[in-house]
């Protein structure tokens, strides 16, 4: 059984205009006063708008979704207790005319004195999931095989429509934002781990980025952990939601870690087909085809009882069928997040939009 473990960043906001709040410092230390958080449990993030959760190492999906909603309450009690409110939001929706201030940290303020204007616009959120592996070979392994199908989890996974007060067109507009960063986007295939290591090594070398954490691949091995780090997806309104992309992650790279045992053989996909299914897949969410692992376009219906078959096995052994199967098919017949922040500001205004996105976080 793989370990899985959970990262969620929320931005904070004013509660009437939703507009991005910088105390971020208040509420992670009012949340460390909770009994329900560890200190290290709740972290600042790069703007002083966002806050970011982790979950401890976990061995089942039901342990995850215990954590997530345990420090969902926490930080969402912290924020109402000065005066904000928690969004789970891809994206602000609002953003008011003076640039949220950078968390002051040496990292952080070097980030902002080399890309400045793209920092002020990071006011985005994602979720990472962990699961692990055996080892760092196994683990570059990992990433070649389950690489074709992060566009297949970004389409799931897509809460960010809005940005500036308006519709972009995108269901997950956090996707283009954060792809200006040098490392983004789809990691290439690697020939074993001394050519990925080689590679992180002459990234930090040419000097445009400070460290390996600048890597921004939306899936990489983990430096601090023995895991493998997906990051493709957009932060998720419900916690459950959440819970089946941890499910699908680890389902995902055990299937992968089978396969390389088996010997199994492995279609390469080209660069350009994995980054036109991302680029795809952020535009339309699940409300058009989606590109399968080589490039050939399918219903998104289809596209995710294929990726349900693909992991089937892992499923069950994980005990995690049952679970996961019934939310990808409530996926299916509801639409994605951002397909119901759609709906709320149609049917009711900010108002309503505020009250999907913070409402439901505040509730887990």
């Amino acid at each position: 059984m793989l370990t899985v473990g959970v990262e969620e960043e929320y931005l904070l906001v004013d509660p009437v205009t939703g507009e991005p709040v910088p105390v971020v410092e208040e509420v992670r230390r009012t949340a460390g006063l909770e009994p329900f958080a560890e200190g290290d449990e709740v972290q600042e993030e790069l703007l002083q708008a966002q806050i970011e959760v982790a979950t401890p190492v976990c061995w089942n999906l039901e342990e995850a979704g215990g954590h997530l909603l345990r420090l969902r309450h926490a930080v969402g009690s912290a924020a109402e207790a000065n005066g904000c409110r928690i969004a789970a939001t891809g994206a602000a929706p609002l953003r008011s005319s003076r640039p949220v201030p950078v968390t002051r940290t040496p990292r952080y303020l070097r980030m902002e004195g080399e890309a400045r204007q793209l920092v002020d616009e990071q006011l985005i959120c994602g979720m990472h999931v962990h699961a692990g592996i055996p080892d760092r070979q196994t683990g570059v392994a990992v990433l070649n095989r389950i690489r074709p199908w992060l566009p297949t989890l970004l389409a799931m996974s897509a809460n960010s429509p809005f940005w500036d007060g308006r519709d972009t067109g995108f269901a997950s507009w956090r996707t283009l934002v954060f792809g200006r960063w040098p490392v983004s986007g789809p990691p290439p295939h690697f020939d074993g781990l001394e050519d990925y290591e080689q590679r992180l090594e002459a990234l930090v070398s040419a000097g445009v980025i400070a460290d390996r954490g600048q890597v921004y691949w939306q899936a990489r091995l983990s430096d601090r952990y023995p895991t493998i780090e997906v990051r493709c997806a957009d932060v998720q309104i419900r916690a459950d939601d959440a819970v089946m992309f941890a499910g699908i992650v680890r389902a995902l790279v055990a299937t992968a870690i089978a396969e390389e045992k088996a010997g199994a053989r492995l279609s390469e996909a080209a660069p350009e087909l994995v980054q036109t299914a991302t680029w795809h897949a952020a535009r339309h969410g699940l409300n058009a085809t989606l590109l399968v692992p080589l490039g050939h376009p399918h219903s998104s219906g289809d596209v995710l009882y294929a990726l349900l078959d693909h992991i089937t096995p892992a499923l069950e052994e994980a005990g995690d069928l049952r679970v996961v199967s019934a939310l990808v098919h409530r996926l299916l017949q509801d639409g994605t997040a951002a397909d119901s922040q759609r709906r709320a500001l149609a049917e009711g205004g900010l108002p309503r939009l505020l009250d999907l996105v913070t409402g439901a976080a505040a509730a887990a």
